[in-house]
């Protein structure tokens, strides 16, 4: 009996479930990209306040 688990895509092929290090850099991808967006926002909201001045 194996314990690997097998899903199906929607094209009815049998897949593997993503690897650990695949939803790391997924999850390493989704913090970078929120950290920059933050960093952003923050900058634009800085020369916006400061423009009106």
């Amino acid at each position: 009996m194996s314990s690997t688990a097998v899903t199906r895509s929607p094209s009815g092929m049998a897949t593997r479930p993503p690897r650990v290090r695949e939803q790391a850099r997924d999850a390493m991808a989704v913090m970078v990209f929120s950290a920059a967006t933050s960093a952003g926002l923050t900058v634009a909201l800085f020369v916006l306040t400061h423009v009106g001045q």
